[in-house]
């Protein structure tokens, strides 16, 4: 076990359930084996500011079920990039802090740091590590994979993931009897950015007869032939899982507004709505349309990401100790490992037109409308 006697964690970017389960599972083992634990508040924000304070066994007992993150989350924070005023035309004045970062982390005398973000987060990391090894600070890194969107590249699954598209199906099972007792296309957006995970996994697990990604180009004249079809033989009904990033060929993804402030400033949201009524203009069945937005983010984990977030906090804290550092936990195949942290800083894992889901969900019957 190298020298390492205080440790710090920080919760960054987007919340998501299972956050607090991963905090408990690094903190207890860190506290167990006699590590000192300090708690950075709101993401990288709370080392721009120096808002840190020492975490008790008290503090992360009874969180394992609790949704969010006691630490706090922003997605704002790029110490190399944080906007600190605004220009005469209002736009955002950015400046590099990441000199007071590492003050900060000198001043709490932190060995290594265990962040816990998605592919945005272990950017902003690996580049605070970069100006720390720069300055000659010896400083440890550890990434813990969170997203609910699954996109972070090098791991098979995040934490997270498996209760988003819980919530996400909970939601679509209570649109079916309402299409269907109307006789309407119901267009269910979720979330998930450039990836479709959410919407797979959902649009398969809630049985959703036409699922669009990102990945996977479709035109609108073919999800309202999937939906015609479907009237034709019967089924006066249907329901369309769609993800915020799908967009059809020869159109543009549907951007909701861009925060200039945010490390990655593109929000994307409007896609059901514009499909509902095109389709409706198109085909002449009733449309509507239900975002599910935030809802998907929050709420207590369920077991599975629990088990995932307690056992990547663990692999984390082994990994401190056997003196390795700038790395990332992943799940490949089952098997716990870490790769390096450049490996994910700045990718995206998608869905793979290859995939073997999306074959089973052919063999049912769901439609991609593809081109």
């Amino acid at each position: 076990m190298p020298h390492i006697k205080r440790i710090g964690i920080l919760t960054a970017g987007g919340d998501c359930p299972g956050l607090n389960a991963v905090i408990r599972s690094v903190a207890k083992e860190a506290m167990i084996a006699g590590l000192e634990v300090i708690g950075i508040e709101d993401g990288f924000l709370g080392l721009i500011e120096n808002r840190c304070r020492p975490l008790s066994r008290a503090d992360v007992s009874g969180i394992l079920t609790i949704g969010g993150t006691i630490l706090g989350s922003s997605n704002k924070s790029n110490p190399t990039r944080h906007a600190t005023g605004k220009n005469p035309d209002g736009s955002p004045i950015f400046s590099d802090v990441s000199g007071p970062c590492l003050q900060a982390i000198a001043g709490h005398r932190l060995d290594a740091i265990v962040v816990i973000g998605g592919d945005g987060s272990m950017t902003v990391a690996h580049q605070l590590w970069e100006r720390a090894m720069k300055d000659g600070v010896d400083l440890h890194f550890i990434g813990v994979p969170k997203t609910i969107d699954n996109d972070l590249c090098g791991t098979d699954i995040t934490f997270g993931f498996a209760t988003a598209v819980s919530t996400a199906t909970e939601a679509i099972d209570k649109v079916h009897s309402t299409a269907a007792s109307h006789h309407r296309v119901m267009f269910v957006e979720v979330m998930g950015r450039n990836a479709g995970w959410i919407a797979l996994h959902a649009g398969i697990a809630s049985g959703s007869d036409i699922i669009l990604l990102p990945e996977l180009p479709f035109t609108i004249d073919n999800v309202c032939k999937a939906a015609m079809d479907r009237s034709r033989h019967g089924s006066r009904h249907s329901i369309v899982c769609v993800s915020e990033g799908a967009k059809p060929i020869g159109g543009e993804k549907i951007i909701a507004r861009i925060d200039p402030t945010s490390p990655d400033p593109i929000r994307l949201g409007g896609i059901g709505k514009y499909l509902s009524d095109e389709v409706e203009k198109r085909s002449g069945l009733e449309c509507r349309h239900v975002v599910l937005g935030h809802i998907q983010r929050g709420g207590t984990p369920v077991p599975a990401d629990r088990v995932l977030a307690t056992r990547f906090g663990h692999h984390a804290i082994r990994t401190l100790f056997e003196g390795k550092r700038h790395r990332l936990v992943v799940m490949h195949k089952g098997e716990l490992a870490d790769i390096p942290l450049t490996d994910c800083a700045g990718k995206q894992r998608l869905v793979d037109p290859s995939d073997r889901l999306l074959a089973a969900a052919r063999g049912v019957g769901t439609s991609f409308a593809e081109a």
